[in-house]
């Protein structure tokens, strides 16, 4: 078997996702070792445990190792990584701050070595949404409106749609506060229902050369199914609202159309509870390829990119995300923090990365 033989180092639950997929697809991956200090895990662990990244090396050479670890740790995990000549897939964002950024991006950015495991633009329905605009279906691509998660991963949504660079780009960020019930949270269920004061930030990106993106969060709103999570895509021709797309296709023709899931497991439908496909106007535009593992959206993103993973390490398909993509999400990302404390509009540089 052609497996890819991969080390997970942290013991969070980012890491669990990537131990338990492995494991899932024991015919694509062999996890050779897992970093991990916590002892119950350990003992507990399926697979070769380590104390420590250098461990790790002594015994093993994984085809890539994957770091899951935390924003103040991962630049030395990574660098460790590099210097020893192993490709990583690394977890988000990269590094904790601009300064952290620019000294990661100088320890290992020429290596090429670094891949960052942004997996937003691999859920079923984003990548449905972009396969259809880079056919042109909507026109040219000039803005972009998400609220549905936080800073990064929301600005590497728009920069992917946009297919946005790493120029300036000018921020300016405000918050607003009201009542909310919180009823569900990553640990369950919140028993306590009453209204809580929340957060909205909302922050507009101006990306030059006529793109621009439109952030909007409130408090725990990748939980919070109060709010819904909501994506504008506009173009020259027409725009997509969520599942919603109306757009010019000649004169005196405007025309609708939507993006639709065929879920398996439904009703009489005995194949397994599975998405299979989504589809656009009759024709499949994304189609999942991990049908019989019952994977959830996150899962299948993740899954996607520990694939991309492989086949680039192995010369055989394209980067998933490279550092320099990932470094200039959180800069931006950054940016509207900066805006939002200080109360004025922020302006990015251009970094080396570019």
């Amino acid at each position: 078997m052609n497996q890819t033989k991969v080390a997970i180092i942290g013991a969070g639950w980012r890491a669990d996702f990537y131990l338990h997929l492995a494991l899932l697809m024991p015919a694509e991956f062999e996890v050779v070792g897992w970093v991990v200090r916590d002892q119950a895990k350990a003992k507990a662990s399926p697979v070769k445990t380590y104390t420590s990244v250098s461990e790790l090396l002594v015994h093993e050479k994984p085809d890539y190792a994957i770091s899951a670890v935390t924003w103040l740790s991962n630049p030395d995990v990574l660098a460790l990584l590099v210097e020893a000549g192993i490709p990583v897939l690394s977890e988000t964002p990269p590094a904790g701050d601009a300064d952290a950024l620019r000294k990661l991006w100088s320890a290992v950015g020429a290596k090429n070595l670094v891949q960052v495991a942004e997996q937003y633009m691999r859920l079923p329905m984003h990548a449905a949404r972009l396969a259809v605009t880079r056919q042109g279906v909507i026109g040219q691509v000039s803005s972009v409106q998400v609220s549905s998660t936080h800073g990064y991963h929301a600005v590497a949504i728009m920069r992917s749609f946009l297919e946005a660079g790493f120029g300036e780009t000018k921020v300016n960020a405000s918050s607003f506060k009201a009542p909310l019930v919180d009823p569900l949270t990553r640990g369950g269920w919140n028993q306590d229902l009453e209204p809580k004061i929340a957060s909205t930030v909302l922050a507009t990106i101006d990306f030059g050369e006529g793109k621009s993106g439109l952030f909007d969060f409130t408090d725990n709103q990748w939980h919070n199914q109060l709010r819904h999570r909501r994506l504008v895509v506009r173009g020259s021709l027409g725009e997509i609202v969520d599942n919603d797309c109306i757009r010019l296709i000649q004169i005196r023709a405007i025309t609708k159309s939507q993006f639709t899931r065929y879920q398996l497991g439904h009703d009489l439908n005995l194949d397994g509870h599975d998405t299979e496909h989504i589809s656009f106007d009759g024709k499949a535009v994304y189609n999942n390829p991990f049908v019989g593992h019952r994977l959830m959206d996150e899962e299948i993103a993740i899954a996607s990119l520990m694939l991309e993973m492989s086949d680039w390490v192995k010369g055989s398909g394209p980067a998933p995300y490279p550092l320099a993509q990932a470094s200039q999400d959180h800069l931006i990302s950054m940016a509207i923090d900066d805006s939002l404390a200080k109360g004025v509009p922020v302006t990015t540089s251009t970094e080396a990365w570019t």
